[in-house]
């Protein structure tokens, strides 16, 4: 059984890992043709529509985790940048990433890689727009952060090579966490249990997913080769789902930086604003 499990490690890392570099060093060398300060400029002055696509894009091309988003969206909002905007950059930046995205698509299939942006995409928009129209704008404390806190720079190949090599050092190994669980879960746990336990229909999966993802810090990188393993073993996709976006989409870190630039009413209503996402989203997902 154990070499089992370490025999699907082995290919289930190999695989992930010559996605994810290769995807990561393509990414951060494209860095340099990416116009940050004429996004920022376009969100502001546009159309609220197009703003809000030129959001998910500006989201989708700054690939954070939840924490990292902190520190963007402070300096957005110094910017005056429009509130709206700002929101759904919070909202869809932890769950749009390229290289997840390409690591979806690899194990969960193409099918599902895309209805997820979609969703994940159009919630994120819908979210920062009522925040806006409900009056929340008035919830943001002044805050200025100190240091120089930028977006991703011009990179060159070396540079590339580097921020690349960086990426690795601090995501890669929960890129192996998730590995190696997914291996233990494919090789240890039996089919039966999660089939009889977590295959079901029941709609309450969805929701309890969606709240037990939130208190916990998990990489999208960590999540995808579990869902694969607990996907093929029969769990239903809408909870897994659910629990990828939850738990990407908010933590218990990210909560309490928030705090230090959001009100108290306004955290609450992030925090509620991405179950709602995740739970609506594993929904579709039953339907798709």
């Amino acid at each position: 059984m154990w070499q089992e499990v370490f025999q699907t490690f082995l290919f289930l890392s190999a695989e992930l890992t010559i996605l994810f570099v290769g995807i990561s060093f393509v990414v951060q060398l494209l860095q340099r043709f990416i116009p940050y300060e004429k996004l920022e400029k376009a969100m502001e002055t546009s159309h609220p529509l197009y703003g809000a696509l030129i959001a998910i894009v500006f989201a989708f091309v700054t690939p954070f985790c939840s924490c990292s988003t902190i520190p963007i969206v402070v300096q957005l909002l110094n910017q005056n940048v429009r509130f709206r905007f700002v929101m759904i950059f919070l909202f869809a930046s932890p769950v749009l990433d390229p290289t997840i995205l390409t690591l979806m698509t690899a194990t969960l299939g193409w099918k599902v890689a895309v209805a997820y942006t979609i969703i994940t995409s159009i919630f994120s928009i819908l979210i920062g727009f009522a925040l806006e129209k409900l009056g929340f704008q008035n919830e943001v404390k002044r805050v200025i952060v100190k240091g120089n806190v930028t977006l991703p720079r011009q990179s060159s190949i070396k540079e590339a090579f580097a921020e690349t090599w960086t990426l690795i050092k601090t995501v890669y190994p929960f890129l192996l966490i998730g590995a190696a669980i997914g291996s233990i879960i494919h090789g240890v746990v039996p089919t039966e249990w999660i089939v009889t336990h977590l295959g079901g229909e029941q709609w309450w999966f969805v929701p309890i997913a969606a709240i037990v993802g939130i208190p916990l810090y998990i990489r999208l990188s960590t999540m995808i080769p579990i869902a694969d393993m607990m996907i093929a073993k029969g769990m239903a996709l809408a909870p897994v789902m659910a629990l990828m976006i939850s738990s990407a989409g908010a933590s218990l870190p990210e909560i309490t930086l928030l705090q230090s630039i959001f009100k108290k009413k306004l955290v609450a209503v992030f925090v509620a604003s991405v179950f709602t996402m995740a739970t609506l989203s594993g929904f579709l997902f039953y339907v798709i």
